[in-house]
């Protein structure tokens, strides 16, 4: 699947290009573990193929002038926290230019895959998950991973964003009556609906993208404006009862 889907895209990266790779679909459908892989079994994710591709074409002389720097943060309830430095909420400004950014969060260079790895795992540790009635420790935020390619003079010249979202679910299957639970997964289909209503509105070539409609579609905005390319994997639950959500999520 990186192969065919992921892989062809980290080159053009390189060419400046901001590339956004999702996870989407329904909670306890392996979203995470697309992105993680599983670290006690050797299985690489999505996360380390890419990082591998990013290491070797750094070595080419072409990019030597090149470093990267990673951030890690997920948006829960509307608020961005920073999974590299104790989940210390960082603000969401929108500055003159209309460009948008996260104020204090944390990027850290690294020199290999290895580094990049143990970054993961700590922001992981430190991310919300939740109880559901799909999944003992299910992702309760959207898990935004950012591998940025700067020059010596700390310029952007290209950015790989990697977005393991929470998972979706429908009001009807909703079991738990803890209320915490149940704000959340409002505030998820919520920003769902909404990064929804931006690509469709990108597809019907309207004046007016809703950006602002969630904070998950405002942080999100240069993966789909200017040079970029996107690509939306959708993780499907072969289980007879998940049929619902299967179609939800392929429509």
């Amino acid at each position: 699947m990186y192969e065919s889907l992921v892989q062809p895209l980290v080159a053009s990266v390189f060419a400046g290009t901001k590339v956004s790779c999702f996870a989407y679909g329904q909670t306890g459908s392996g979203k995470t573990y697309t992105m993680m892989g599983d670290v006690e079994h050797s299985v690489p994710g999505l996360y380390v193929l890419a990082a591998q591709d990013v290491f070797t074409l750094l070595e080419l002389p072409e990019n030597a002038h090149l470093q990267v720097g990673v951030s890690f943060y997920e948006i829960y309830c509307g608020k961005s926290r920073d999974l590299l430095n104790d989940s210390n909420i960082c603000p969401i400004r929108v500055d003159a230019k209309d460009n948008v950014n996260i104020v204090g969060l944390t990027e850290k260079f690294i020199e290999n895959v290895d580094s990049l790895m143990s970054l993961i795992r700590h922001g992981l540790s430190v991310r919300v998950t939740g109880q559901t009635g799909a999944n003992d420790q299910s992702s309760r935020s959207h898990a935004v991973l950012q591998i940025s390619l700067r020059t010596k003079k700390n310029r952007i010249k290209g950015k790989l964003s990697f977005i393991d979202l929470a998972g979706s679910e429908r009001g009807a299957d909703v079991t738990n009556t803890v209320k915490q639970t149940r704000f959340d997964g409002a505030e998820i289909n919520k920003s769902l609906l909404a990064l929804k209503e931006c690509i469709r509105a990108l597809d019907l070539a309207k004046r007016h993208l809703p950006f602002r409609g969630s904070k998950l579609t405002l942080v999100l905005k240069d993966s789909f404006v200017g040079k970029c390319k996107t690509v939306m994997i959708g993780n499907i639950s072969p289980g007879k009862l998940s049929c619902e959500h299967s179609l939800n999520t392929l429509r």
